[in-house]
């Protein structure tokens, strides 16, 4: 059983969306968020990011920006940048990147569901992570950014939304600098809002795509306001935070690669051998980027390698161990080049797919890193199964594409 609501959501002037709309606070440093928010008044980093209306050198943790956060969000809503839905509703939010489509609803779900295991974490989380989201969260006195969830596709769910886009015109209908087309319909039917509510009742689990850390985060500001309210409303808003679910089906992961910074004191013959005790190693013309589980591409000394894990260090009972990403590091990254946890050591950087493979090249011919990476993707059936066995995957194991935009969808906590 899955709990959905509806909610009163504070979203954009039809006018202003596009110069609205954000990437998530968390996919870029301070200074890109600066340089985004350039010419661009209406930004959500303005928001999401308030230390980019605030003097270069701020204390991104300070106090002033999560006040400024705040002050900008009141602003925009007074200066009629955003509109309230008149009724409690849900939403139809549309991605289209390369010509493939993921269609989400966009709701509210409960945090008791998070903390009875029915929506389903695969990462663990950093607490200085979460302090900044629940300040900021708590601060703004609103969910800002979704959280990216999934579940296993429903025909019923998926044939209702169809039928809505199909029959009603969207609110919103733009493209990203990026590339990206962002549209959204409002279900405002009370009988279809019923029958999703309903329907997700029948769904056995949610599942955290992406936004650990604001899903971890929304749930400890509604645990912190029951606490400062012993007689609270169990309907209050602070129990229910925002969320987009799109079924797995029309989800897209791409590669998490790696770069490492030295050899760990080993030579490039040296690592090469070693590797090879492991993996079938094998020189190839021109960039190489895996075609199946348990290869990978290895860049090194300005060549590229194709790596077959052989069959001796493949843990096919184990949901976790087998992965690529577990393989790599368990074998290479920790064994060989002495890696501790990826989360922390700072030898070790993560690229996403979107980047492409010339970003790995860049960053090992330019000398800054020893040897670059390139993996095959976690498929979401490896995902949900893990998140199903209770367990955990290594740091960076997926990146989700297209990014959520933040700024599109608000659920104020009141």
């Amino acid at each position: 059983m899955s709990v959905i609501r509806s909610f009163r959501g504070f979203r954009p002037d039809a006018a202003y969306v596009s110069k609205v709309a954000a990437l998530p606070y968390d996919v870029m440093s301070s200074k890109e968020a600066r340089k985004m928010v350039e010419g661009n008044e209406y930004s959500f980093l303005h928001v999401d990011r308030a230390e980019v209306d605030l003097p270069e050198g701020t204390d991104i943790y300070s106090d002033e920006v999560y006040k400024k956060a705040a002050d900008n969000l009141k602003k925009m809503i007074s200066d009629g940048i955003y509109i309230q839905d008149s009724k409690p509703v849900y939403y139809i939010y549309k991605l289209t990147m390369n010509g493939k489509s993921q269609v989400g609803l966009v709701v509210c779900t409960s945090i008791d569901e998070y903390l009875q295991d029915k929506i389903k974490k695969h990462e663990l989380t950093r607490e200085e992570k979460e302090r900044d989201r629940i300040r900021h969260v708590d601060t703004v006195n609103a969910n800002t950014g979704p959280i990216f969830l999934t579940y296993r596709a429903n025909d019923k769910i998926e044939g209702i939304k169809k039928d809505w886009t199909d029959k009603n015109s969207p609110v919103y209908d733009f493209t990203a600098d990026d590339g990206v087309r962002h549209t959204v319909w409002v279900i405002d039917d009370d009988d279809i809002i019923s029958q999703l509510t309903e329907l997700y009742k029948e769904v056995p689990a949610l599942y955290i795509a992406d936004g650990h850390h604001r899903n971890a985060s929304a749930v400890k500001v509604g645990l912190k306001r029951r606490g400062d309210n012993a007689d609270y409303d169990k309907n209050a808003e602070f129990n229910f935070y925002l969320s987009v679910i799109f079924p797995d089906n029309e989800l897209y992961i791409m590669d998490y690669n790696r770069v490492v910074k030295d050899l760990n004191g080993l030579t490039e013959e040296q690592f090469l051998e070693k590797i090879s005790e492991c993996f079938d190693v094998e020189l190839k013309e021109g960039t190489y980027s895996p075609e199946s589980v348990h290869r990978f591409g290895m860049y090194i000394g300005g060549k590229w390698y194709g790596l077959k894990a052989k069959d001796e260090i493949v843990k096919e009972n184990d949901p976790v161990a087998v992965l690529d990403v577990s393989i790599l590091y368990d074998n290479v990254l920790s064994k060989m080049l002495g890696i501790g946890d990826p989360r922390t050591d700072s030898r070790i950087d993560f690229i996403g797919g979107i980047r492409g493979l010339s970003e790995l090249e860049k960053r090992v011919d330019s000398g800054e890193c020893a040897v670059a990476f390139s993996m095959y993707p976690t498929s979401m059936s490896q995902l949900m199964n893990i998140a199903d066995a209770g367990k955990i995957m290594p740091p960076k194991s997926t990146w989700f594409e297209p990014k959520l935009r933040s700024g599109i969808f608000i659920h104020t906590l009141d």
